[in-house]
């Protein structure tokens, strides 16, 4: 008996160190990357002292004397926060995220290193200006000087997918302006397949309601060819590689709201301009808040891609600029013809070409090295697979024509006023972006900056490769570009609505965001004589609806017709007395939205059938322009269900089917009370790692936060959509005062860390959500004001 005792303490006394080691080895691998932001640090080659100062969200403020000091401590900075998510971008842009992920990512890189990112990096290194390329150099040596000192202290993704970072190269940073042109691009290519599609179902003369614009446009022509089944289903693969991507949470760019005014409409007589850039948000978030200084001129802050040094958006002494998607077509699709004698080659002008061929040696974690090909004919990349057939589609893309980004956007950090910002714009031709405009002098200005491809015809068909009369012939001479400098009305703005009318004479995008936001906008920016920081603030947390009020009388109308039971009767009082704010804690937000997607469906899935509405339903751009031109045009066609030849349905019968068949889904999931059901019982969102999606890491390291009830929708300036998780929102938010740059406020969903045990990994999600900002300090006094740490960086002498 005393024995068994004995033992039963050992074993006891065993299990609590086994326990206790394992938490002070998982503490110490959650916790060993968090830095001392008080710290003296010895970066070798630093010519001067640096000072870094970091308010309470650890946002770092840099002095430096000259550039290269001052980029080379950027880089330390920026490892020392986002280490892992740098080196997760930097794969992507390599096609080597099976290295670490496994095989479920093989096609993926695949068709990343398609891309040719790499390529267009050294395209741009042997054109940049030495000066310009030497803040990149500078920038590598830094993170480099990070990893040499912490090998022991990686953030925990590092031990928990078993492989350590190499270390950096100034193309590593250049690869993300590929990755950013592709990421704004890429939605273009679906929307490609399925216009196709539609036209071989329905015919290219009856789907102008099915498309938005289509009808707009004179030159219709298409050529008379067939694509074969097997060659469409081959781009699935595309499409996999691409929900891969979107699964690791790394958009950069989707929709996003910016505008300006100038000092009439300012209460402080000089310009004010808000930019707020919407995307998926996940951790660690896409931006890096940073403040950089130099005595030699420089003093910009913003934000900045992690693993590039360069402001994308913001402010220096001078001026401020922010970005909204343009919405340009620059994805042409092409039928290729192969030659069935040797699948190497394609016709093209008469003659068979030999494509490219390459190699791809694709290594995969836990298991061999795969060895698979990419083709490519002298557009791009064959996209549908290849699988020994007669055709194959490929793809013209901005990301591989000449441009020089890093210029354009080392420029805007050091532009002066318009001229300065124009001619930086001019090399900025892979992100097609509307780029805001507000200086300290008085003038506001917006700019279409990125490549309008000259082409023949429109871009959205899939043309023939055959011949070189589809290729394009060059893009729009930049001044050419539409832009507007100092309007009389005192006021810029933009939502990634239609870029110019009808009557511009060079075709720019067909799949623009419907106007909701845009409306809603300039109804604000109207509201008042004056406007202040605090009123651009309240527009960017803006959530009523334009969408609603262009909806909801007609609803109204229908269903005070019909024959309703108590639940829908009390829905119906719900939505009557709605003032079409899009509040989480209301239920008419959650009745209208699923209508809105049931009236999708009720209208147009019959016609299309199951696959063709599975795709042409999930295309935002596609399925919300025809709503719009049904409830334009109530004697659609698509009213009627093809599905119940007996009888006729009409534009009511299809609202009021909709709305019955919603409460009826609603009263199953949340009781039988409409009165009190929330848009935010099922609107919610959860930032999401990419390691987060496995339960028992997010419970050991937190990589996730959330859920949290959020408002808004798609047609909202404040957007939060889409409904199962909110991600889609904005990424950040800034609001700039040219009268005192130290006036201006910001805030971003998550924080500047991205190591889930420090305490600034999502310290800004509160106020975000909340819809208030924090102080954006510029001045000196200022950030030495809200300083909370003093870091100084020294050289080796």
């Amino acid at each position: 008996m005393k024995l068994a005792k004995k033992i039963f303490k050992i074993v006891i006394f065993i299990l609590v160190l086994v326990i206790v080691g394992a938490y002070l080895f998982l503490h110490n691998l959650a916790n060993r990357a968090v830095p001392d932001y008080n710290q003296e640090v010895v970066l070798n080659g630093l010519t001067d002292e640096v000072k870094v100062y970091r308010d309470s969200f650890a946002i770092p403020h840099v002095y430096a004397k000259n550039e290269e000091d001052l980029y080379h401590t950027v880089g330390y900075l920026m490892a020392q926060d986002r280490l892992w998510q740098m080196d997760l971008l930097r794969r992507v842009t390599q096609g080597r995220l099976s290295e670490i992920f496994g095989e479920d990512f093989v096609k993926t890189d695949l068709f990343l290193r398609a891309l040719r990112m790499p390529e267009k990096s050294a395209m741009i290194k042997a054109d940049a200006d030495p000066e310009i390329l030497q803040s990149f150099v500078s920038f590598a040596k830094g993170v480099n000087d990070y990893l040499e000192e912490n090998k022991k202290k990686l953030p925990p993704e590092f031990a928990i997918l078993g492989y350590e970072p190499e270390l950096w190269k100034p193309e590593h940073s250049l690869n993300i302006i590929g990755y950013m042109a592709w990421d704004l691009a890429k939605g273009t290519y679906t929307s490609e397949i399925t216009i196709y599609k539609l036209i071989k179902k329905f015919g290219i003369e009856n789907i102008g309601d099915l498309i938005p614009g289509i009808a707009e446009r004179k030159d219709l022509v298409y050529p008379d060819f067939v694509i074969d089944s097997l060659v469409l289903d081959g781009q699935a693969d595309l499409v996999h590689a691409s929900e891969q991507l979107d699964k690791l949470g790394l958009k950069v760019f989707l929709g996003s709201n910016n505008w300006a005014v100038s000092g009439k409409k300012s209460i402080t007589g000089k310009p004010l301009m808000a930019n707020d850039m919407h995307l998926d948000l996940s951790t660690p978030g896409i931006w890096y808040q940073i403040h950089e200084v130099t005595e030699s001129g420089l003093n910009v802050t913003g934000v900045a891609v992690p693993g590039q040094p360069l402001i994308i958006a913001g402010h220096n002494e001078d001026i401020a600029w922010g970005m909204t998607n343009l919405y340009t077509d620059d994805i042409d699709l092409y039928l290729e013809k192969i030659n069935p004698d040797n699948p190497d080659e394609y016709w093209f002008n008469g003659e068979w070409v030999p494509l490219e061929v390459r190699a791809e040696v694709i290594k995969v974690k836990g298991g061999e090295e795969v060895i698979m090909e990419n083709r490519f004919t002298h557009r791009g990349p064959v996209i549908s697979g290849f699988k020994d057939m007669e055709q194959a589609i490929s793809m013209k893309w901005i990301g591989n024509v000449k441009s020089n980004e890093l210029r354009s956007m080392y420029l805007l950090n050091h532009a002066e006023n318009w001229m300065d910002f124009k001619n930086a714009l001019k090399t900025f031709i892979s992100l097609g972006q509307n780029m805001v405009y507000a200086d300290k002098e008085g003038n506001i200005g917006l700019y279409a900056a990125g490549a309008v491809p000259l082409r023949k015809g429109v871009g959205y068909l899939i043309r023939s490769g055959q011949t070189d009369e589809y290729d394009w012939k060059g893009l729009v001479p930049f001044d050419e570009l539409p832009h507007v400098y100092n309007p009389e009305s005192g006021m810029v703005s933009s939502a990634n609505n239609k870029t110019v009318g009808n009557d511009y004479p060079y075709y720019i995008g067909l799949l623009y965001s419907q106007e909701y936001r845009i409306s809603r906008i300039r109804e604000m920016l109207n509201e008042k004589e004056k406007l202040s920081v605090e009123d651009f603030a309240r527009m960017q947390a803006d959530q009523k609806s334009w969408l609603v009020k262009e909806f909801l009388p007609d609803i109204l109308n229908v269903l005070k017709g019909k024959d309703l039971n108590e639940s829908e009767k009390t829905g119906l009082t719900v939505l009557s007395g709605w003032n079409g704010i899009m509040e989480q804690d209301n239920p008419a937000p959650l009745i209208f939205e699923r209508m809105y997607k049931a009236m999708v469906k009720n209208f147009i899935s019959d016609e299309l059938g199951e696959e063709l509405y599975g795709e042409y339903g999930n295309n935002s751009s596609l399925s919300r322009g025809f709503m719009e031109n049904i409830w334009t045009n109530k004697e659609l066609k698509f009213c009627d269900d093809i599905n119940t030849p007996d009888q006729k349905e009409d534009f009511s019968d299809i609202v009021a089917k909709s709305y019955k068949e919603v409460i009826a889904d609603l009263t199953t999931e949340l009781g039988s009370d409409p009165g009190k059901w929330q848009w935010g019982d099922v609107h919610q969102l959860t930032l999401e790692h990419p390691l987060g999606k496995v339960n028992i890491l997010d419970r050991l390291f937190g990589f996730n936060r959330g859920p949290f009830k959020v408002g808004g929708s798609f047609h909202t300036v404040n957007p939060f959509t889409p409904e199962n998780n909110a991600v889609h929102a904005a990424s950040q938010r800034h609001v700039f005062s040219t009268a005192d740059w130290d006036e201006s406020i910001t805030v971003i969903p998550t924080g500047e860390s991205g190591i889930p045990a420090s305490k600034f990994y999502c310290d800004q999600t509160e106020l975000y959500l909340k819809n208030r900002y924090h102080s954006d300090p510029f001045s000196r006094n200022e950030v030495e004001k809200y300083s909370r740490f003093i870091a100084v960086f020294k050289g080796d002498k």
